[in-house]
């Protein structure tokens, strides 16, 4: 099982066909769930990087079931969400 971590925020989501979901903008990593945000602007997209960026009402919850790995830049879910 994939376990979240705060490090996690700022990465990129990818789906099973190799396609950007969108960005990590925040991991409860008690609850074990990312949240992303699927359409992220460029300064979105600098602060997630930066690790200082949080949740929105339209971020998707992805929890760690879904994720099958992680990397130093990216999650990749390991089915459709």
């Amino acid at each position: 099982m994939t376990v979240l971590s705060t490090q996690d925020e700022g990465k990129v989501l990818i789906d099973i066909e190799a396609e950007e979901i969108g960005i990590v903008t925040e991991v409860d990593p008690k609850e074990q769930v990312a949240f992303v945000d699927p359409d992220p602007s460029v300064a979105n997209s600098v602060i997630q990087g930066l690790g200082f960026g949080d949740a929105g009402g339209d971020d998707i919850e992805v929890p760690a079931d879904s994720v099958a790995t992680v990397t130093d830049t990216e999650l990749r879910v390991a089915r459709d969400l």
